[in-house]
């Protein structure tokens, strides 16, 4: 990749927008010139990238003129009124809003699972949301192996996501516990979250279920082409800064055996297999948000079958962490726009 490129992050001081920066310099993407686009407030800041400073400008449409990509890292309406502006001037956008996702038009890409879909963009790839990465990446090698019909999934999703807000209000919460005083009142969530989870993410979408939980249902299918795959999910926030888990159980077409399983996981792309309850050592039993928090691997382990279903051989369960921040968004986001140069 000798050529160089003109990127731009929207939404560069956010907590992805800033681990975009970092993420472009880990994947050793070859950047020209870098924008760093945020509100008018923020004008005039800089930062560090790749041993040079990097003054912040302000988002408006003429910043993306010249751009050969765009890196999405702020909230939907900034997305819709900003984005397809960039588009317009030729640039890519690889956006994390949920603004474009379930657009027919717009890809929706986990690389480790259907990179070809980026071939069919027309100026505009969406990245999928956290938990619909975590959860697939490893989802996907065992589809593969014995046909994934359904899937039973409940998330354990950190403040992490919330954003910086998110993770600052957890952090204030259990230094007030510290010390003993009273918790200040929550405004990035909608309770207090130290010493406590919230067992509602989004607003109500459908049935009950919220638009968090619609989203794992709704991306996967069309992130794996199953346009039929039923989806049971309930998202709950815990008391966790950073790296979200999840409890998964899949239903398959074919019988599946956990040693099958676990040997396609260790060998899947972006999986770590860690699955041993009699280690010594308990980081090598089980994923666990403090080993998964920055780095790029989804961690599995519980791998067993599921017994509740008439038949078991049709069924496993699985456990898995993730990054958020990370592959959850920002990593994921730079595949694509590695797929996209190379």
């Amino acid at each position: 990749m000798s050529k160089q490129y003109t990127v731009a992050i929207l939404g560069a001081t956010g907590a992805v927008g800033t681990q975009m920066l970092q993420c472009l310099v880990e994947q050793d993407f070859p950047v020209g010139e870098l924008r760093l686009l945020a509100s008018a407030r923020s004008v005039g800041k800089t930062v560090e990238f790749a041993g040079r400073e990097v003054a912040i400008q302000e988002a408006r449409p003429e910043a993306f003129d010249d751009c050969d990509i765009v890196l999405g890292a702020a909230g939907d309406d900034i997305a819709k009124q900003l984005l397809p502006e960039a588009v317009k001037r030729g640039a890519v956008v690889v956006d994390n809003s949920h603004a474009f996702r379930l657009d027919a038009d717009v890809p929706l890409v986990v690389p480790e699972i259907n990179a070809d879909d980026v071939k069919w963009h027309h100026g505009l790839i969406a990245n999928p949301n956290c938990a619909t990465i975590i959860g697939l990446v490893p989802t996907w090698p065992l589809h593969q192996l014995a046909g994934v019909t359904r899937m039973v999934v409940s998330t354990y999703q950190a403040a992490s996501g919330a954003g910086a807000p998110g993770m600052a209000e957890l952090e204030e919460q259990l230094a007030a516990l510290g010390r003993g005083e009273q918790i200040p009142e929550p405004h990035a969530f909608a309770a207090q979250l130290a010493s406590n989870l919230i067992p509602q993410i989004g607003g109500e979408k459908f049935a009950g279920f919220t638009s968090e939980e619609m989203k794992l249902q709704n991306e996967g299918r069309k992130i794996m082409h199953l346009p039929e795959l039923r989806v049971n999910c309930t998202c709950v926030r815990v008391p966790v800064l950073r790296s979200h888990s999840e409890s998964i159980t899949l239903e398959f077409e074919r019988d599946i055996t956990v040693e099958e399983a676990r040997e396609a996981l260790a060998a899947a792309p972006g999986v770590k297999l860690v699955d041993d309850l009699t280690a010594e050592n308990v980081h090598d039993r089980w994923p666990m948000p403090l080993d998964t928090s920055d780095q790029d691997l989804i961690y599995v382990g519980r791998v067993r079958q599921d017994i509740s279903n008439p038949r078991p051989e049709h069924g496993i369960t699985f456990w898995c962490c993730g990054d958020q921040i990370r592959k959850g968004a920002a990593t994921n986001a730079v595949q694509i726009a590695k797929l996209l140069v190379q």
